[in-house]
């Protein structure tokens, strides 16, 4: 790794950092390991009204919204409510979650959704607006029968700082004709490697 890359890393994780101390001191509750991307816009103006368990994890160019002003100019009000998100809920990359909603513990919510009801707990759920697509037990098990079949890429030989051009080569060749995973990621995570996250 470059000397580049670890100044950059450095001042990257330095500026979320802040960002996060910031949110917290407008009283945003912001729970352990949550991963917030630079680029996730959250409303500031109300951020008080916005809590978010442990363990989360946000996709880039995700929303966080407590605020619809769209009445404003003609009833002179603008609608606020609390948003709320538990432990263990993962959000893909553009996912925009409206005011006023609950999303229940261990859930995942497609990319590019549009979160306009409440999720219950244990649910995969996508789509604009979002709905219910199945439990989180059965996303699970057919992930898991998928990657019986799949090609399996370990984080430290495969993750971006550790691909050489054959590394490369070899994941084009493998997934050419279908999906495959990357395995240990989160596990390393949890040893301070790949995503900054939240203390």
């Amino acid at each position: 790794m470059s000397l580049l890359t670890i100044v950059r890393e450095k001042f990257d994780a330095y500026r979320l950092r802040r960002r996060w101390k910031r949110l917290r001191s407008l009283g945003m509750h912001i729970g352990k390991h949550v991963n917030f991307p630079m680029n996730m816009w959250v409303d500031v103006a109300h951020c008080h009204l916005i809590s978010v368990g442990d363990r989360c994890g946000f996709g880039q160019g995700c929303a966080i919204l407590t605020h619809d002003a769209m009445p404003n100019e003609y009833l002179d009000a603008t609608r606020i409510a609390r948003t709320t998100i538990h432990e263990s809920c993962h959000f893909g990359m553009g996912t925009i979650i409206l005011p006023g909603v609950t999303i229940g513990p261990r859930s995942i919510v497609g990319a590019g959704s549009l979160v306009n009801q409440d999720i219950p707990p244990n649910t995969v759920a996508a789509g604009n607006p979002v709905r219910i697509i199945c439990t989180l037990d059965e996303y699970l098990e057919k992930q898991k029968a998928v990657m019986k079949n799949a090609s399996l890429f370990p984080f430290y030989e495969y993750s971006q700082e550790y691909l050489t051009p054959e590394k490369i080569r070899f994941m084009q060749e493998k997934l050419a004709s279908g999906v495959g995973y990357v395995t240990g990621g989160y596990a390393a995570m949890q040893h301070g490697k790949g995503m900054i996250r939240t203390e």
